[in-house]
């Protein structure tokens, strides 16, 4: 493990990481401070970390109203790694056990909204990356692209050992969004469900539902996409610029999950819907989508929005995956290629999430 102690009173060491200093800086290599293990907590060798388009957003700071960057910026939030050391209180993992951690590392824990199990809304929660660090080891919260990782035992999660661990590593973000949404609408046998995309999200999204039992049809505006939609899992696919394949499949989709974070036409896929049924969104779009009220009004059809889940839910999400054999397509680079790796993210150049291997953090 790359990392050392770096106060006499051992209250925190340096670990290796990647970040940006500058809104438009490229990732270079940089020593962060993390606290050692408290009674609570779990530290964690890193050994996977997928790419996720947050990181370029926060890093860039295009989410400056909502969660403006700080710098130097480690970001990261789909972290897939081995237990090194726990705190004396912990009980739920042990040393050598693989773990993940996914986008929350705390929330306030006393909330109606703790209580209730739903820590993914807390009003305080901490972000893996971005947030106020509460224990004072640095500004704010660094993420994943580093070497290792100290975390509260409640916010860390159990890997399926049979689940290849790059590919399990963008679960823990892409794979919770789209398993939370679609659990909680009960797809399952019977249910014809629409995947809006095909990129990370949505890849994701159709090997989900294939693997709770329903008719999986993928809309794409790219006809070149047909094969490898079909060959994840989708029984058909649709090229959602084609009206009279639109009109054929009118009315008949009970539940459309929307992960699409460009522009597009939402009017056209609410026609799709049966009466009473959800589109519910994951992308998120820079600008407001236009959406017509007779698109909503004449099918009494409902449009919503879906975050990650809460912690039991994540872990359910990864259990069903070890059981599913369910995991990510991913592109393995080593951190030394993490900047041209987000050149092709932005350019959509990627099958279907890179995912870093931290042992090249070594070489640095």
């Amino acid at each position: 493990m790359s990392t050392t102690r770096d106060t006499p009173d051992d209250s925190t060491y340096l670990a290796r990481a990647w970040a940006a200093r500058g809104a438009r800086a490229p990732l270079a290599p940089l020593q962060i401070a993390r606290r050692a293990p408290m009674p609570r907590d779990v530290q964690i060798e890193i050994l996977y970390c997928g790419v996720c388009h947050s990181d370029l957003h926060y890093t860039h700071d295009d989410w400056h109203d909502t969660l403006p960057a700080t710098y130097p910026a480690v970001p990261g939030h789909e972290v897939v790694g081995r237990v090194t050391a726990v705190g004396a209180e912990v009980t739920a993992h042990a040393v050598g056990d693989l773990v993940g951690v996914g986008c929350l590392v705390d929330s306030d824990r006393s909330c109606p909204i703790c209580r209730a199990g739903r820590e993914n809304f807390c009003p305080g929660q901490v972000l893996t990356y971005g947030s106020p660090d509460r224990h004072g080891t640095a500004p704010v919260t660094y993420g994943g692209y580093s070497s290792s990782v100290v975390v509260d035992e409640h916010f860390v999660l159990r890997v399926p050992r049979n689940l290849d661990l790059a590919g399990a590593a963008p679960l823990l973000c892409a794979g919770i969004t789209t398993y939370s949404p679609l659990k909680r609408a009960g797809v399952g046998p019977g249910s014809k469900v629409g995947i809006v995309g095909l990129g990370g999200l949505g890849h994701m999204a159709v090997k989900l539902a294939r693997a709770f039992g329903a008719n999986v049809v993928v809309l794409t505006t790219s006809p070149r996409k047909a094969d490898d939609a079909r060959r994840l899992g989708a029984h058909e696919v649709i090229v959602s610029t084609d009206a009279a394949a639109m009109a054929a499949h009118a009315g008949s989709f009970d539940f459309i999950l929307d992960t699409v974070s460009a522009e597009h036409d939402i009017n056209s896929i609410l026609a799709l819907l049966k009466l009473d049924a959800d589109l519910t969104l994951v992308g998120a779009p820079a600008r407001p989508l236009a959406l017509s009220s007779f698109a909503l009004i004449l099918g009494n059809r409902s449009v919503s929005g879906s975050a990650i889940g809460n912690i039991r839910e994540t872990q359910e999400m990864l259990d069903f995956c070890g059981r599913h054999g369910i995991t990510a397509d991913v592109e393995v680079i080593p951190m030394q290629q993490v900047n041209e790796a987000w050149q092709r993210l932005e350019r959509g150049e990627v099958k279907y999430r890179f995912v870093i291997d931290m042992a090249s953090l070594k070489a640095d």
